[in-house]
């Protein structure tokens, strides 16, 4: 290859790697957890929704936790959706032994319904409180979890807030590929200006936290306005734009934790039930793919090459340049080992992960076009 072309794949790298190097360092600064809840008269009063489909294993941990939480006056309802592993029985003998728990049974699913968005929006209509936090039962939450997600919704000033819990990895496909949730949000998502600009293609949440008010609730639709999405840690956000509400996100490291998945197929399987309405979307997987593959996987394959034909026809800058590119592509994955409790390791990992990350984006979408489904939690999903 020519000294020309060796230099503009080094420079192109080089670019690409300093974009969410750049953005991470500012997003850093204003990503921050959720205050303490501070010198409240009263208690706030709060509904923790909890939607459950054969969760025999999750749910009595996630709702303990929430039971054990303090300074707040609660009350945890939690929708049986249909369960076959005696995930209702779980949750009425908790019921029995705290009053504040309260177990119901989900309605049949309705056509064009995402089971998670009809869950949602049952446990909304049975809510007695005004202030709601909706939660997944991978979630654990700390004893001032709840007092601070309302502290931070109050703080906000926003209709829609959304924690992003310490993401608990166990096998190596979790390992490698789930502290791309933070490094595609702190690399991709001005947090700034997201604030100051209420578009909804500036929207973000994670669907396992989300936090909000009845009326605010109703006023953008609810789970209601987007039943057939797969993806509400995207979708419910930008709902809540379109209706003229803001929306903020948070750091929920110190005080919410999740093991997503348990078993390494579930590791893809859950990544490409949503993918093709984010990342994985006709109209922005092509941009991505360029920005992630020229930015975090071209820079090692430079590298890697010119140590392999030791540096031959490389301009002596272009050497520089590459293994500056290798550093900046691993910067936001060391900043977020240390901010988020995440693998320092597996930064080692990154370009392969990137690598898969973008495989099961664009199998997702060819799945979506040639109209084939998938299956979760024992249903059939169809991709939007």
């Amino acid at each position: 290859m020519s000294s020309l072309a060796i230099s503009l794949l080094t420079v192109t790298a080089l670019l690409l790697a300093a974009i969410p190097a750049l953005l991470t360092l500012f997003n850093l600064k204003v990503f921050l957890p959720a205050p303490e809840q501070g010198g409240r008269m009263n208690k706030p009063a709060v509904s923790v929704l909890v939607p459950a489909r054969n969760e025999a294993a999750a749910i009595e941990p996630c709702v303990r936790a929430i039971l054990a939480s303090r300074d707040v006056e609660l009350e945890v309802v939690v929708l049986d959706d249909a369960s076959t592993d005696g995930t209702d029985a779980i949750v009425r003998q908790l019921a029995e032994q705290d009053a504040r728990v309260r177990l119901i049974r989900g309605r049949p699913l309705p056509s064009g319904w995402c089971g998670k968005q009809h869950a949602c929006a049952q446990l909304a209509e049975a809510a007695t409180h005004e202030t709601w936090v909706f939660l997944d039962t991978d979630v654990l939450l700390s004893t001032d979890a709840v007092g601070r997600c309302v502290a931070f919704l109050d703080a906000s000033q926003a209709s829609l807030v959304s924690g992003f819990p310490r993401q608990v990895t166990g096998s190596f496909p979790e390992w490698m590929l789930l502290p791309l949730i933070h490094f595609v949000l702190l690399g991709f998502l001005p947090i700034a200006r997201s604030r100051m600009d209420n578009s909804p293609g500036l929207a973000a949440g994670c669907g396992q936290l989300f936090i909000t008010r009845r009326g605010d609730y109703l006023r953008a639709g609810g789970h209601t306005a987007i039943r057939a999405s797969l993806h509400d840690g995207i979708k419910l956000p930008r709902a809540f734009r379109r209706a003229g509400l803001r929306t903020d996100i948070f750091d929920a490291t110190d005080i919410a934790s999740c093991r997503m998945y348990t078993r390494s197929l579930d590791v893809w399987k859950g990544l490409s039930k949503n993918a093709t309405e984010g990342i994985g979307s006709p109209a922005t997987i092509v941009p991505f793919t360029i920005l992630l593959a020229g930015g975090q996987m071209l820079p090692w394959v430079l590298v890697a090459w010119g140590l392999a034909t030791g540096w031959q026809g490389w301009p002596a800058w272009t050497v520089a340049a590459a293994v500056v590119a290798v550093a900046l592509s691993s910067l936001p994955r060391i900043l977020a080992a240390g901010r988020f409790r995440q693998s320092v390791t597996s930064v080692l990992a990154h370009p392969l992960g990137i690598l898969v990350f973008l495989a099961i984006q664009w199998v997702a979408l060819g799945r979506r076009l040639l109209g084939l489904q998938t299956s979760w939690r024992g249903r059939s999903l169809t991709p939007q």
